[in-house]
């Protein structure tokens, strides 16, 4: 099981839709995040992107040089950019990592924020550019040239001087639940993502996009991005994710709500879906709660509990196919905390998840009466 964290590029806060409780999401609070990040243990993070973020590649960049370990996953965007300098881009970024680049390809969902960037298709034409730009792209950071003429997207004599560390390229990330974005990644991606659904649809997506990959001859992998709300108790637990949206009101709602009835994204439908708009039942499956989808767009879900209920609540997403979760929580930078030394006790955590080790130089806790060392709880799995 690999565990990403999110690196709140549009706003941190303990309560949504308000300013109290928010933050400065500026260059030091990033940094801390990050460097939480680097050494808690996680595989990496997530940046978003889209026009209430600060630029995803910008943000990245600067977080290389503070951090040593964790990988960023950073989105590309076909249509606002082209392959080649995507490709360019992607290259230099894992080069200067040593490795520490993962791609988010990120076709778009909202025509209202597509158009103020210049990019008026619809949504299958969208992923049918996406496909044109990743073959490019693809050809480009693999083969180190492209020549391609498409109904999008022309390149002649296309040149990649300087490759990317990783082979044949960074890892490729790709979530869509529509039947033409499902093809996209079959074809190309290597991690196929999903918000946070009840597991038997998130089974149906899976088996559909293996299915399509299989007709492609190729294999994915298959990750979750979902909130998390982990206490000490489920009673905790679950007055945290109520403190959370306290000042949510009705007419918050309503226009939130309004604003996602204008995406054409077959996920954002599918998370608007889970709540309609309504506080009612927002336990939508044992432990999965869509509070947070009433204002935020994209990942409206949380895994709320215990240490102990999470973690199979994320198993039972492990035994049908799921092996990346990508996680976040308000504020961001106590729960990534929070997650760590919570919950990563009770999950079998892959290779690249490095914590640090506690030790006599540096122990876990404070040393008790001058003298004696804390003792370790150790977590039943």
């Amino acid at each position: 099981m690999n565990v990403f964290w999110f690196i709140p590029t549009h706003g941190d806060s303990r309560y949504l839709g308000v300013t109290t409780g928010g933050r400065e999401v500026n260059l030091p609070y990033l940094k801390q995040i990050a460097q939480a990040v680097d050494s808690l243990g996680y595989s990496g993070a997530l940046l978003p992107t889209g026009r209430s973020c600060e630029d995803a590649w910008v943000v990245a960049s600067s977080l290389i040089s503070v951090t040593s370990q964790m990988k960023f996953l950073v989105a590309v965007r076909p249509g606002l950019t082209s392959p080649s300098q995507a490709a360019r881009m992607a290259s230099t970024f894992d080069r200067l990592s040593n490795g520490r680049l993962l791609i988010n390809v990120v076709t778009g969902g909202d025509p209202v924020e597509l158009a103020g960037d210049g990019l008026k298709l619809g949504h299958t034409q969208r992923y049918d550019l996406t496909d044109e730009f990743l073959t490019i792209w693809r050809d480009l950071l693999s083969k180190g040239e492209a020549d391609f003429e498409g109904n999008y997207l022309s390149v002649t004599g296309g040149k990649l001087l300087y490759p990317p560390v990783q082979s044949p390229y960074p890892p490729l990330y790709f979530g869509g639940s529509s039947q033409i974005g499902q093809e996209v990644a079959a074809k190309h991606v290597d991690v196929y993502l999903t918000w946070g659904e009840p597991p038997e649809k998130v089974e149906e997506k899976i088996n559909q996009v293996k299915k399509l990959a299989k007709q492609q001859g190729r294999t994915l992998r298959f990750g979750i991005r979902l909130h998390v709300i982990v206490r000490e108790t489920e009673e905790e637990a679950w007055a945290a994710a109520v403190e959370l949206i306290k000042y949510v009101d009705d007419d918050l709602i309503a226009t939130s709500q309004k604003v996602f009835s204008r995406f054409d994204s077959e996920g954002q439908k599918r998370m608007s879906q889970l709540h309609s708009g309504s506080r009612d039942n927002l336990e939508i499956s044992p432990n999965l709660w869509a509070g947070v989808g009433l204002v935020r767009g994209g990942a409206g879900t949380a895994l709320v509990g215990d240490p102990k209920t999470v973690s199979q609540r994320m198993k039972e997403y492990e035994e049908i196919g799921i092996e990346t979760f990508i996680l976040s929580g308000y504020p961001h930078l106590e729960e990534s905390y929070r997650v760590a030394e919570l919950l990563f006790p009770y999950l079998q955590l892959g290779k690249s998840n490095n914590a640090s080790n506690p030790s006599i130089v540096s122990p876990f806790g404070e040393i008790v009466a001058n003298n004696l060392l804390p003792k370790k709880l150790h977590a039943k799995r």
